[in-house]
């Protein structure tokens, strides 16, 4: 009894680990930098589905960033990954790198 309860623990340990790696790949956006409002905090992206925000279509959009130097590190042209967020103010991006 104990063998399968551990093997039981095993499997949902694994499964849970497996769905969260799932959850932050399917969170991540690809896109493209295409204008930078340092003063308004903003950045135009354009963008692949966003399924994580319920966006089946591609599509341009103007975003909020959470932290402002997050806009230090890329420049128009440039290829991103990115997450957002729906806030009430709009979406905005928490997490933005330069894609590899």
């Amino acid at each position: 009894m104990n063998r399968i309860i551990r093997i039981t623990a095993a499997l949902a340990l694994t499964l849970s680990v497996a769905a969260g790696a799932l959850a932050a790949e399917a969170a991540s956006i690809s896109g493209e930098v295409k204008k930078i409002d340092e003063g308004a905090g903003k950045i135009t992206l354009k963008h692949g589905p966003a399924k994580s925000l319920g966006m089946e279509d591609p599509m341009t959009m103007v975003y909020r960033v959470k932290d402002p130097a997050m806009l230090k590190q890329v420049k128009v042209g440039d290829k991103v990954s990115f997450e957002a967020e729906e806030a009430a103010s709009g979406y905005t991006v928490t997490k933005m790198q330069k894609a590899k």
